[in-house]
């Protein structure tokens, strides 16, 4: 993919590297960013080769979040009429399935985030499997500062990730959560001296799980995200279905085969996929 212009995307051991690459706008997110990151996403979901996927950044901040002038420019909010306010809900709505592909990604997302992570940036490391941080690092629910609800999946996945007091104070004073907290609440996994030890670590961990069945960890996610929204008994009942349906004696034997004999295991990448309309 050489036509982006908000990013960069290289691959490289199964492992996809996604960069947000417009520093001297702090990688703020305007129309373009948006068409791209999903043009990305849904490349990667369908291709299938990929097995893990880092987000990372340039410049001195992750991301400022949304770029304002981009209201009442690309886009338009009319609060005039019920006719104007339908439309914000639809326009909200395509917004979020935007970040909502980054939860549902075929394969893991680890965010690398460094400096500030501003605003709409909050709600996409939000939707990522795991989140690793610089020691300078920050975050910032900025919306609640410009008069307006958070309302790209912040408010809805952060309480399934930190504590729902510290979601609410930051929520309601748009206050900076620094990386030390955020690793002490649960929301970053790990801390990094430096943007490049930072990616590096991100690197390394996308590399370890890439090194595992491809659709062992599919499923892993799947059975994840469902008893997140679910309860024990369900979530028990799903875990059935799903591993009778993926079950291989193969990737169990060739993975224990591995460990002993101390080498790199050799498993089948997820099938690639069609729309059905290209079927």
């Amino acid at each position: 993919m050489n036509d982006l212009r908000c990013f960069t995307l290289s691959t490289q051991e199964h492992v996809a590297h996604l960069v947000l690459d417009r520093p001297e706008a702090m990688n703020t997110m305007h129309p373009a960013f948006w068409r791209e990151l999903d043009q990305v996403l849904d490349h990667l979901h369908r291709a299938g080769d990929v097995r893990a996927l880092v987000v990372s950044s340039t410049g001195k901040h992750f991301s400022a979040g949304m770029a304002l002038e981009t209201f009442g420019g690309a886009i338009t909010l009319d609060d005039r009429s019920p006719e104007g306010r339908a439309a914000i809900f639809d326009l909200l709505t395509d917004m979020q399935a935007t970040f909502t592909r980054i939860e549902s990604l075929r394969v893991p997302v680890i965010a690398a985030i460094h400096g500030g992570c501003i605003g709409g940036a909050v709600d996409m490391v939000a939707a990522a499997c795991i989140r690793y941080a610089t020691r300078d690092a920050f975050f910032c629910i900025q919306e609640i500062n410009i008069g307006m609800v958070a309302d790209v999946g912040t408010l809805q996945r952060l309480p399934k990730l930190m504590p729902l007091g510290l979601l609410k104070e930051l929520a309601y004073t748009g206050r900076r959560l620094p990386a030390e907290r955020a690793l002490a609440c649960g929301l970053v996994t790990e801390l990094f001296g430096s943007h490049e030890e930072l990616v590096a670590g991100a690197l390394a961990c996308a590399r370890e799980i890439a090194a595992k069945p491809p659709v062992a960890i599919w499923g892993t996610k799947q059975a994840v995200h469902y008893a997140r929204d679910h309860g024990v008994e369900d979530s028990l009942r799903q875990m059935g279905w799903l591993q009778g349906a993926i079950w291989s004696n193969r990737h169990v034997g060739e993975a224990v085969a591995a460990m002993q004999q101390r080498r790199a295991g050799d498993f089948p990448a997820l099938a690639p996929l069609k729309r059905f309309s290209e079927l």
